[in-house]
């Protein structure tokens, strides 16, 4: 097998390979073999993962550009500036030059069918679910999952049959894919730098669900409900294709009944925590049974469904306190899992938010405000820049001043000294964000010191 117009051996470049959308490309060349080369400018746990198999990788600022000399074809993460070295290097010498989402494209092509997951929230969470269903269906498929599924990691390759992926809305790179089926979780105002109001942002995904011969859609997001021609589910209405009815939970851990079209189906239990999982199960539920998958097989992949990590997940205890981390980074997201974390949290509730990027702060610093501002025991702790650089007015500090009653930090050794002389053993410590703030309280709850005297 290889890809179209590409030959077996040639050698690819990645800028930017620590990112796990990116290092899933970089896996699934490896494993079709493929050479594969790249740089980063952060490191991280993909990039050792990537040298644990051989990859030559780059990382810092230092760039050496006879190593894109030596690549037939480059890929590059949107993340990066367009004044990137490595990336004008590869364009003034005529390489093949992908973005990663006209790679993705690219790779979908070796699929017979493919199932593209899009929304502004459970992406993720309701990839790995799909995969897990197509394992448990045993059928020969592939995941790309833009996190660390606690058993597939973020690449699974065992065929080519299912290609099941993230349609991620940045810079509009889900209309570069043409999926099999679309799956639209939901629609909110995020990444609205790339985007000319609330009213493109809608249209954009639902030009997503119309590219695909089959579209399945949420009818309880009131911007999602209006695609058409599409399968549809939910929990509050009875008129959905497919209704999850009969909810019951045990420690956020939930369970319900499947109707479709009318009929009861099956009772699933899901071993995740959270309400939103049932959406990101049900849509998942749907998109497998248009394939002509049994209920029964349905329910044992989301059954066998444990965790990604960073969704809401517990990492060990810091100073006796319970440490759980989630990649909320989005008011709403904040939201549904401080009130998750509310229901299950024995004594306090300490709060670490970190916002993630400067222009998504200042574009939703009064949704912030609103979702934070009734935190007790809150922290804020500095910016994740990501790609950007600073703006006092998205700056974490910034932030942290308009909602007022609440500390502010830049600095793992206050963030610790906070902890240490207010937590107790049955409190939770919940941490929020897309950045850095989950090595940082994976850091806390293993440090050495982690027992107050």
């Amino acid at each position: 097998m290889g890809l179209k117009g590409l030959k077996k051996g040639e050698k690819f470049y990645f800028i930017g390979i620590g990112g796990v959308s990116m290092s899933g490309l970089a896996y699934f060349l490896i494993k079709n073999g493929y050479q594969v080369q790249g740089s980063d400018l952060f490191g991280g746990e993909q990039v050792e993962k990537l040298r644990m198999l051989g990859v030559d990788i780059a990382v810092g600022e230092a760039v050496d550009l006879t190593r894109v000399c030596g690549a037939d074809t480059v890929v590059y993460t949107d993340a990066i500036s367009q004044e990137n070295k490595e990336l004008n290097c590869a364009l003034f010498l005529n390489k093949r030059v992908y973005s990663r989402m006209d790679f993705l494209r690219l790779l979908c092509e070796e699929f017979s069918h493919v199932i593209a997951v899009a929304g502004s929230h459970g992406k993720t969470t309701c990839t790995a679910m799909c995969a897990h269903i197509l394992k448990s269906a045993k059928v020969g498929f592939s995941a790309h999952i833009g996190g660390e599924d606690s058993e597939m990691g973020n690449f699974f390759f065992e065929g080519v049959d299912y290609l099941v992926t993230e349609a991620c809305e940045y810079k509009k790179n889900l209309l570069k894919l043409v999926p099999e089926t679309a799956i639209l979780l939901n629609i909110d105002c995020d990444h609205m730098e790339c985007y000319d109001g609330e009213e493109d942002l809608k249209n954009t995904f639902y030009a997503f669900c119309r590219s695909a011969k089959t579209a399945i859609v949420c009818l309880d997001d009131e911007r999602s409900k209006g695609v058409e021609n599409a399968v549809t589910f939910s929990i509050l209405d009875k008129t959905a294709d497919y209704r999850a009815s009969h909810l019951s939970s045990e420690r956020e851990r939930y369970a319900f009944t499947v109707y479709e079209y009318g009929r009861k189906v099956c009772r699933v239990r899901l071993k995740t925590v959270g309400r939103c999982n049932v959406y990101n199960a049900l849509a998942a539920f749907a998109a497998m049974r248009s394939y002509g998958f049994s209920a029964e097989e349905i329910k044992r992949g989301l059954e066998s469904f444990r965790a990604v990590k960073r969704r809401f997940e517990e990492i060990g205890t810091i100073f006796g306190a319970t440490a759980v981390c989630d990649y909320a980074h989005h008011p709403k997201e904040i939201l549904s899992s401080i009130a998750t974390a509310k229901r299950i949290c024995a004594g306090k509730l300490f709060v670490v938010f970190q916002p993630h990027t400067f222009s998504r702060t200042k574009a939703l610093m009064e949704e912030f405000v609103s979702a934070l501002r009734g935190v007790e025991r809150l922290m804020i702790y500095k910016t994740y820049p990501a790609r950007e650089r600073f703006n006092l007015e998205g700056d974490g500090k910034t932030l942290a001043e308009r909602i007022g009653n609440c500390l502010y930090s830049e600095s793992v050794v206050s963030l610790s000294a906070w902890l240490k002389r207010t937590v107790k053993e049955t409190d939770c410590v919940l941490f929020l964000g897309a950045g850095d703030i989950y090595f940082l309280a994976q850091y806390l709850a293993k440090g050495v010191k982690n027992q107050k005297k």
